[in-house]
């Protein structure tokens, strides 16, 4: 009976803590950013701050805490710290609004400071408990009797977070633009949940300290290349990565407020369109993992590239005021570009997850993610910014109702990341030769 109840207290942790994470970082990448355009200002700048900033705090923290607690021998402490701090500098991002109460150019600057100030902050929390310490702690624990399911939660979790962060994010905030309640929500459910896991979880009997010289020396040691660059087809798939999500995040953080402001619907109303294009998208999942059964990893990633290319040019053609109506939801050219890009985007994300850590080596898996998080994380969150800020301020310029300049994102970033999305055929036709050569000198 205390076997059966230790696996149920296990998967409600798996599960609670995964489902809350990804959450957390949905209302990040979804809805801080049509909250600036809401209560700060209409000017993609803040938001090009935010998510360089965030990227750096990310990739930080995700070698700090990883080495600490790999030192210390100990996950819990950092995880359940790591999601109380991380719930409670979600709420204090909401409270930046009332800074720029004032709307004058001074207060605007000041909270726009606030708010990439507390995005970091909230990032390298975030970090702290969930990438660093969360997905650590799931390596410990997994073993040969529950590996799939482990791997199925990790696989299934971003897309649930997605879709549920989307849809309820939207009618949390309503069309009363209250973004404090949908920041009470989940910062309280992180907060719950950290505090849950200081009672709940149970480090692994076989993890202990590993202590490798100094603190130092071991947190630098993580950043030794020499190992990834004799992995030729590793570092292709990392270049895949990055190409691809440097277009995605050319569009991705600014299709909240396209939406909104550009095309004239409400939170509410955007949270459930896209919602309606993500779940119809995980259709794609399953054609995704005939492909993978059968060992086309290649063709798989070149139909998730092609949908998704479909997607951004259906938006960026039709995806105007002239073609929309935002009284309805039905507007046949906006969910269906956004279902090709939902389809591309999971089937992208199934695929090359599956890919790469194939490719991990086994000695060395924790290093390896920290890889994962520079090419995946870190470069495309730095470099998409100054793509998409030129765009959207030569091509969304206006005067908002107090006579001040503002920004709006428009229909152009989609038609500019067709053709950056296309350039994923680069590093997918070097990864595929390696591939090719490596099955044939088995």
């Amino acid at each position: 009976m205390k076997n059966k109840s230790s696996k149920i207290r296990f998967w409600i942790l798996v599960w609670g803590l995964g489902i809350i994470g990804q959450l957390c970082w949905n209302i990040e990448n979804q809805w801080f950013n049509t909250f600036v355009y809401a209560k700060i200002a209409k000017d993609p700048t803040i938001i090009s701050w935010m998510v360089a900033i965030s990227a750096i705090a990310t990739t930080i923290s995700t070698f700090l805490f990883g080495t600490l607690s790999d030192r210390k021998g100990k996950r819990k402490p950092f995880l359940a710290i790591g999601y109380i701090l991380w719930g409670i500098f979600t709420i204090l991002f909401g409270t930046t609004e009332f800074i720029a109460k004032g709307k004058g150019s001074s207060a605007i600057v000041l909270a726009g400071t606030a708010v990439v100030l507390a995005d970091a902050l909230m990032s390298f929390f975030g970090s702290m408990g969930n990438d660093a310490s969360f997905n650590a702690w799931l390596n410990d624990m997994m073993n040969d009797d529950n590996r799939g399911s482990i791997g199925a939660a990790l696989a299934t979790q971003p897309i649930i977070g997605t879709i549920i962060g989307t849809i309820l994010g939207g009618l949390l905030i309503g069309a009363d633009d209250n973004y404090m309640r949908l920041f009470i929500v989940f910062g309280s459910l992180a907060i719950l949940f950290g505090i849950l896991s200081l009672f709940l979880v149970k480090d692994s009997d076989d993890l202990s300290p590993n202590k490798e010289g100094s603190f130092f020396s071991q947190l630098m040691g993580a950043f030794d290349f020499n190992e990834l660059l004799k992995r030729k087809e590793l570092i292709w798939v990392f270049l895949l990565l990055t190409v691809y999500f440097i277009a995605f995040n050319v569009y991705y953080p600014h299709v909240g407020n396209y939406m909104i402001y550009y095309l004239g619907f409400k939170a509410d109303d955007i949270g459930i369109i896209q919602g309606i294009a993500l779940i119809l998208g995980m259709l794609s999942v399953i054609p995704a993992s005939r492909l993978l059964n059968k060992d086309k990893f290649v063709l798989a990633t070149s139909i998730s590239v092609i949908l998704t290319t479909i997607g951004l040019l259906m938006l960026g053609l039709f995806g105007r005021p002239e073609y929309i109506d935002p009284t309805t939801i039905l507007n046949w050219p906006l969910l269906i570009g956004l279902f090709f890009f939902g389809c591309g985007y999971i089937m992208f994300m199934q695929v090359t997850s599956v890919w790469m850590k194939q490719l991990f080596p086994e000695e060395a898996k924790g290093q390896f993610e920290g890889f994962r998080i520079i090419f995946f994380v870190l470069i495309p969150w730095i470099v998409s910014p100054f793509i998409a800020n030129p765009i959207i301020k030569n091509n969304g310029e206006i005067l908002d109702a107090n006579g001040l300049v503002a920004y709006l994102p428009t229909h152009v970033l989609f038609l500019v990341s067709t053709l950056l999305i296309l350039a994923t055929f680069i590093p997918l036709f070097f990864a595929a030769g390696h591939r090719n050569k490596r099955r044939s000198d088995r």
